[in-house]
């Protein structure tokens, strides 16, 4: 029986593949403050400001591809239950090949109307403007988790992580809450990986083992160490 191993990434992994992280800019994202492209209050102060920061993340997300860090975590599912818990937007794990990942903030390449939150829409391309209707007749947004809104996949992850055999943590600063609180909820009993070339703080726990690199490099050591001591 394959084992369970359930990994929570953030934008380390990605930035390897050229999406900007948030945490390498001084809080700002492209020259703007986060408060103004990612909360309620930024947009309803200024919608195609929002609209234009998004569409020009989806544009540069559109034409990156995955890294190793990506493939090897892909390649796990051959060898174990893999279930990847994001907090990134893009979709690059799912075209690396990973086929059970839970969104906790969202989907870039969706948008969801402003009057009912359960009508949500793929994009086929990467613009979303002023005057882009739900069925509704309300003015779409991007399907984004911004700051202050529910985490309404928050429930799913931690299910998922209740049930790991093994729990990886890779590209992440674990200082964005809910999500960082995730590794709180693993049992001493089970193995944890932590892969950053900037390690966050993790509490002193048994069965800890931290790879202080970068998310291509350190997976693909981590994925061989895995293969080795629980394929058989």
């Amino acid at each position: 029986m394959k084992k369970r191993l359930v990994v929570l990434t953030g934008a380390g992994i990605s930035a390897e593949s050229g999406i900007a992280t948030f945490r390498d800019a001084d809080g700002l994202w492209e020259g703007h403050d986060v408060m103004d492209v990612a909360s309620p209050q930024g947009w309803r102060k200024n919608p195609g400001l929002v609209l234009n920061f998004y569409n020009e993340r989806r544009k540069n997300a559109h034409s990156a591809k995955p890294n190793a860090g990506h493939l090897a975590l892909a390649d796990l599912e051959k060898d174990f239950e893999v279930c990847i818990i994001t907090q990134n937007v893009d979709d690059l794990h799912e075209r690396a090949g990973s086929t059970n990942v839970v969104h906790l903030h969202g989907k870039l390449f969706e948008s969801r109307s402003t009057l009912d939150e359960r009508l949500v829409y793929q994009m086929e391309g990467w613009q979303l403007n002023l005057g882009d209707k739900c069925e509704r007749g309300s003015q779409l947004r991007p399907n984004i988790v911004w700051f202050g809104e529910p985490v309404p996949m928050m429930e799913k992850a931690m299910e998922e992580t209740f049930k790991a055999d093994i729990f990886l943590v890779v590209g992440t600063s674990l200082l964005v809450y809910p999500a960082a609180g995730l590794v709180d909820l693993v049992g001493d009993e089970i193995p944890v990986f932590v892969i950053d070339p900037k390690l966050p703080n993790v509490r002193k726990r048994p069965n800890l083992h931290l790879y202080e690199e970068k998310a291509s490099t350190g997976m693909e050591k981590v994925a061989k160490l895995l293969k080795e001591q629980y394929v058989g």
